[in-house]
């Protein structure tokens, strides 16, 4: 350890220690803009400078503590120094605070009134062409050229889309070799929306799009919500993790205008059904190892862009969302007809790449051309999807996607003061889930939800959860490994979140280093839960603490188990008939390599 003095007191710090993190520790409050810990220490801003005994001001996140190292972080000395710098910054910041959708999360526009700071004398330029129809979207006006973006995109996501040209004040955040967003391989994964300090980086606003559904009176609206998006969507409302129940979010949508309000849990549940009885196949194939999980499209998008090689092992099983979208407008549409209505499907998702899957062709389903109790289907697990020429005509099975964020602000648009709303159930009759669902939202959830029903479709028996436990899967290791025991087969899974740990597995299993059988693969560090469309909390991560949120509801719920839901048997009963059947592949699954980026 080593002993400095802080503010005049003494501190003992770990050797290697930054200045920051020995005052962090020690409940000592320093500013940063630039500063991510062990990704972005490069002391750009000046916001985090403090007074060393000796050698004059030093940004603290870069500088280590050393023995008698005193350090003060309170004078006015270094506040003014602070509020320079700071200052310097807002000079070349486009301040549009009262319409920015960051003004309540927006790091700058805090230290801004910490500080006492001034907007910029002068006129700014305009922000640089972006493409408007891109579910990220950039203003490069509001940019602080704090270098987040780049860091987490190179060194947690692994695609490297951002870079920067030139040095000091002349420094630009740039696409990486110019290129157009759509061609430069983004993941959609949000990460870089999530870890901006301000407005610079957002998710495509469709919020006006789902109020003119709302108030037109043609239209049904059908709202879906992702397991992940209870842990999260009081947090951006002022709610507790106690008042933010699953009931007070459905009862939300209600008072929003929502006509139909479903659980995306609910088609959890189905895609295990489809996925988990996919599985059970594969292992009894001569197919190449691994089959990848497909339920993340920034995942997919990764792949089929980076590691194209792997495409073909991804699970044609659709993500829950557009199964959802899918039933909801095969099964429900003729009702919608007959009141002279047509369906509008919307999904609130922990996601920013939901917004592109919705728009893909190839996931679209021509409504109708299945009918009824598909008891006759079964048997056909062979058949291809849906036509990719047929898809291309076909409306989408889900219209928009929200983020939790815009889910956020269409309340407070609405007027919805949630916490004096009761709690009210989702609607029927595809609200009913379980936990295995439930769990999807976090890292490894997707995988230990398909072990418990697939261990059942083998041995005729519910395996002991702790059997299927995937707990130890957090974006802090490369990936989690193990092998089961089902019935007379061993199976080897692994499961990792976040694309740099996901390129390493990747690679491992290229090389031969690595061999399984089961991969659950999501984009977002520590999946759903950390998802690049979840509420902001500059410098905060909070994925373990929400994934604990779906463990816990995981653990009370009655029904754990896919297989259990006795609305999914309904379903398969009176429209699908058998999971893999006929009617299952052309609602249900896609062929991965049909469709393009």
């Amino acid at each position: 350890m080593v002993a400095i003095t802080l503010n005049g007191r003494a501190v003992e710090a770990p050797e290697g220690t930054t200045v920051l993190e020995a005052a962090t520790a020690a409940g000592v409050r320093i500013p940063t803009l630039c500063y991510l810990k062990d990704l972005n220490c490069i002391g750009s801003c000046r916001a985090c400078l403090v007074d060393v005994e000796g050698e004059g001001l030093a940004a603290s996140c870069n500088t280590a503590v050393r023995e008698g190292m005193v350090v003060r972080t309170d004078t006015p000395q270094v506040a003014v120094a602070r509020r320079a710098n700071l200052q310097a910054i807002m000079d070349d910041h486009r301040a549009l605070c009262a319409t920015c959708v960051r003004q309540d999360t927006c790091a700058l526009r805090d230290l801004a009134s910490t500080f006492n700071l001034a907007d910029a004398p002068g006129p700014l330029p305009e922000p640089a062409p972006w493409d408007a129809d891109f579910p990220l979207q950039r203003d490069s006006s509001k940019c602080i050229k704090c270098m987040r973006c780049v860091a987490i995109c190179e060194k947690v996501q692994h695609c490297a889309v951002w870079d920067f040209t030139g040095v000091g004040p002349s420094t630009k955040i740039i696409v990486r070799d110019n290129l157009p967003i759509a061609e430069a391989g983004c993941a959609l994964c949000g990460q870089c929306i999530t870890h901006c300090p301000t407005g610079a980086l957002a998710a495509r606003d469709d919020v006006s799009l789902i109020m003119e559904a709302i108030l037109d009176p043609a239209v049904e609206t059908v709202v879906q919500v992702a397991p992940a998006v209870r842990t999260a969507w009081g947090e951006g409302l002022g709610l507790s993790r106690e008042e933010a129940t699953p009931g007070r979010l459905a009862a939300a949508l209600h008072a929003v205008g929502f006509d139909k309000v479903f659980d995306t849990d609910f088609a959890a549940d189905l895609t295990i059904m489809e996925e988990g009885s996919e599985f059970v196949e594969f292992l009894g194939s001569d197919a190449p190892r691994p089959m990848f999980t497909s339920c993340c499209p920034g995942w997919v998008r990764f792949v089929k862009q980076h590691y194209p090689q792997f495409t073909a092992q991804l699970s044609s099983a659709k993500s829950p969302h557009q199964m959802m979208g899918a039933v909801v407008k095969n099964t429900l549409a003729a009702e919608a007809d007959e009141a002279g209505r047509r369906l509008f499907v919307v999904s609130i998702m922990p996601c920013v790449a939901k917004k592109y899957e919705c728009d893909v062709p190839e996931l679209s389903t021509v409504v109708g051309a299945t009918h009824g109790a598909g008891t006759s289907d079964a048997g056909l697990a062979s058949d291809a999807p849906v036509a990719p020429e047929l898809a291309a005509e076909a409306a989408p099975d889900v219209d928009a996607v929200l983020t939790v964020r815009e889910f956020g602000r269409l309340l407070r648009l609405v007027g919805v003061d949630c916490t004096a709303l009761s709690e009210a159930p989702f609607d029927n009759p595809l609200g009913l889930s379980t936990g295995a669902a439930t769990i999807f939202g976090r890292t490894g959830g997707v995988m230990e939800a398909a072990l418990r029903s697939a261990a059942f479709l083998i041995t005729g028996e519910n395996p002991d959860f702790s059997a299927c436990d995937t707990t130890a899967a957090t974006p802090e290791t490369p990936w989690m490994s193990r092998e089961l025991a089902i019935g007379d087969a061993t199976v080897r899974i692994a499961v990792a979140s976040g694309l740099e740990n996901t390129s390493k597995l990747l690679d491992a299993l290229e090389s031969g280093e690595a061999a399984f059988d089961f991969v659950e693969i999501m984009a977002c560090p520590g999946g759903c839960v950390g998802g690049g469309g979840q509420p902001i909390q500059f410098n905060s991560e909070l994925a373990q603490a929400r994934a604990g949120v779906l463990n816990r509801l995981d653990a009370a719920d009655k029904l754990r188990y896919s297989h259990e839901n006795p609305d999914i048997a309904k379903l398969y009963a009176d429209w699908i008939g058998e999971p893999l059947s006929h009617t299952a592949h052309e609602w249900l699954h896609t062929d991965q390599e049909s469709w393009q980026i």
